[in-house]
């Protein structure tokens, strides 16, 4: 005897105990096959699997369609729901996502659009029903990529028959108003970290001097005086690079778990900070002694990455231990001249890095040299109490960035976790 599929999901509001339907895709919806008859609609809309529906100027930034031939375009209405065959590392399948700008637009024929009846299905539902990869899997079993590898292939009579299961009018509703509740928490932490990001941008111009001043334009009360001019490596006591023998090159050393040295590479080594993450290659004790040969990594030091990408600056975290990798150097500052704070936020300066991008060479993948750095010059305040102030004023602002970081990823992490948890 066949078993009976029973459709309950892990989590679920209290006072709804009944099992979720399985209804066709086409039993809460209708396909839109409405034309822009005589060009009526001229907003065309785009389907953005990160970004959802979006005006295709803002996301192109530019018009991608023919503004005096838009006839043959699907009309989309607000809440009209749009699937984009397109796919991507973040739609594996194409996105669908829902019209939620207040306003009617054309979008390709491309494109499948469907309007849900709203005396059986709840928006908000819906549309967090398809952030979930719970209708992948019909999708993987009845379509394919196509001839083309970037466009997934499903015909619209197959994708109707797509089954989604749905509860109770209330429950759906329950359910769309709490991840809608979520999405405004995450939206109001992501605007905080933009501002906090925005900010510190605007002070890594405003506190440095620009091209052809001698003093920032906001400046720390007790201070004045114009900032000395340097060539960049008259600061810098030695720089600390592999010189062409990257641990990877060399083939012994390395440990079987992360318990050794981890190898700074060009890929760990963010804007800011260092991501333990990605790109992780640990060295054991008898790597780390052929590598430091009395050059080691202390707590504060400033790491440049070379190329690819070129400029990023963070410094080192601890005194645990660390070895240079691919496309990293570290500096050792003349502690008379500049700290290392203020050098990490010096290197970061709205100034600075058009000098370093001026001074880049190569083709696909610019980079710096120490031939190139040895051109690079720059302003430093006379008094290293001067420095202080501004390598604390960046580092708390690092410090309020990082904690935005962490708030948003915890929040994004319990959408995620409740979506797996909450549809079926």
């Amino acid at each position: 005897m066949a078993k009976t599929e029973t459709h309950i999901p892990k989590l679920r509001f209290s006072g709804f105990s009944d099992p979720w339907q399985k209804k066709k895709l086409s039993e809460i919806s209708s396909r839109v096959q409405e034309k822009n008859k005589d060009n009526q609609v001229t907003e065309t809309f785009t389907n953005s699997a990160e970004r959802g529906i979006i005006n295709q100027r803002d996301f192109f930034d530019k018009d991608i369609s023919n503004e005096a031939n838009l006839d043959n375009y699907y009309v989309v209405q607000d809440n009209d729901f749009v699937y984009n065959p397109r796919i991507s590392n973040f739609a594996p399948v194409g996105p669908i996502k829902r019209n939620k700008l207040g306003r009617t637009g054309v979008m390709s024929p491309l494109y499948s659009v469907f309007r849900p009846n709203s005396h059986i299905i709840n928006f908000d539902f819906l549309e967090h029903y398809f952030s979930t990869t719970n209708w992948h899997k019909f999708m993987f079993t009845h379509g394919d990529q196509g001839a083309r590898s970037d466009r997934f292939a499903i015909g619209m009579a197959t994708f109707q028959k797509m089954p989604i299961c749905v509860p109770e009018l209330k429950e759906q509703t329950k359910i769309g108003n709490f991840f809608q509740k979520i999405d405004q928490v995450i939206e109001l932490q992501q605007k905080a970290l933009e501002t906090a990001q925005n900010y510190k941008k605007a002070m890594l111009q405003k506190m440095f001097p620009q091209k052809g001043e001698k003093v920032p334009k906001v400046r720390f009360d007790g201070f004045n005086g114009d900032w000395d001019k340097f060539n960049f490596l008259d600061t810098i006591e030695d720089i600390i690079d592999f010189r062409g023998r990257t641990p990877l090159k060399i083939g012994l050393g390395w440990s079987d778990d992360n318990n050794g040295y981890l190898a700074l590479s060009a890929l760990n080594v963010k804007q800011g900070y260092i991501d333990f993450d990605v790109d992780a290659h640990y060295g054991n004790d008898e790597l780390y002694q052929k590598w430091m040969n009395g050059k080691e990594l202390r707590k504060g030091q400033v790491l440049f990455t070379t190329e690819a990408p070129m400029g990023n600056v963070a410094q080192v975290p601890d005194n645990r231990g660390y070895i240079l990798s691919q496309r990293t150097i570290a500096f050792i500052t003349k502690e008379l001249i500049i700290t290392d704070d203020f050098l990490a936020c010096l290197l970061r300066s709205h100034q600075v890095v058009k000098e370093l991008q001026a001074l880049a060479s190569g083709g696909t993948a610019t980079g710096v040299s120490q031939r190139s750095l040895s051109r690079l010059k720059i302003q430093i305040p006379k008094k290293i109490e001067e420095q202080q102030k501004i390598g604390a004023f960046f580092q708390k602002l690092d410090q309020q960035i990082a904690q935005h970081e962490k708030k948003l990823e915890s929040y994004q992490s319990l959408k995620k976790a409740m979506l797996q948890r909450m549809f079926v």
